[in-house]
């Protein structure tokens, strides 16, 4: 069965991750975190992509990022991955595969999910129960984004730019976000979007791009004589808009 083409629309963020091959380790040292960076922001600036948030964790990479042109994404990870590989398997001397097929990514409703999308990829590591609190992890972009440490790689999203007449303000209301827990339904939504290639976002936001990709947006619903009338209305009255507040 071919796989599913990818759709980008340029200007709008989309969530990715990046697993090692079998789940396994692909960071040991302190120095191949800071290598994966290094050369993650060298391949954004090549390729005109904004990552706005980011995690690197021990088998995988989480971004939220913004491609400004069509191919920019895959060529991001493209190139991403042909330096962290060989740089890998030179420093411990090992051959073959390092990521796990195709990356996972989908597109973002920005309005209603990107700040979401901020907040879950920064918990990764308390999720991950190795901290208490994601400013405790140094391999996010958590301590920009609230703290505002220095970080070439990050580029602020005009969402997290609205709050506030300045950066400090800014920072103050971003930390007040993380005062709340994600819940759990928006946790799974975001895996669920990401992992299937669904989109992100609400029904108002699907309609209005669905015309401009060639594929379903969502899960085709199962049962019923799709073309009745009733089937229909009774889609329509049980698939309420779910706008969700972040």
């Amino acid at each position: 069965m071919a796989r599913l083409p990818r759709f980008v629309l340029i200007g709008l963020p989309q969530h990715v991750i990046i697993w090692g091959n079998n789940r396994e380790p692909i960071f040991y040292a302190e120095a191949d975190y800071q290598f994966c960076l290094d050369k993650l922001k060298k391949a954004c600036d090549k390729h005109s992509c904004d990552v706005h948030a980011d995690v690197v964790m021990t088998n995988y990479v989480h971004l939220l990022i913004t491609p400004h042109k069509t191919d920019g994404l895959s060529k991001v990870i493209q190139m991403l991955g042909r330096y962290y590989v060989q740089y890998f398997n030179v420093t411990y001397q090992r051959t073959g595969t390092l990521w796990e097929g195709r990356y996972k990514a989908t597109l973002i409703d920005s309005k209603h999910y990107a700040l979401g999308c901020y907040r879950y990829i920064e918990l990764n590591p308390v999720r991950a129960n190795m901290v208490e609190h994601p400013a405790e992890y140094p391999w996010s972009s958590y301590k920009f984004n609230a703290l505002g440490e220095p970080n070439q790689l990050v580029v602020p999203h005009e969402l997290y730019k609205q709050p506030g007449k300045n950066s400090s303000d800014r920072r103050e209301a971003y930390r007040d976000l993380f005062s709340v827990n994600v819940p759990r339904k928006t946790v799974d939504e975001i895996r669920e979007a990401t992992n299937k290639s669904w989109i992100l976002g609400s029904e108002y936001f699907k309609d209005m791009i669905e015309d401009k990709i060639n594929r379903p947006l969502n899960p085709r619903a199962r049962g019923g004589d799709r073309k009745s009338e009733k089937f229909k209305k009774k889609s329509i009255e049980s698939d309420p808009i779910d706008f969700i507040d972040f």
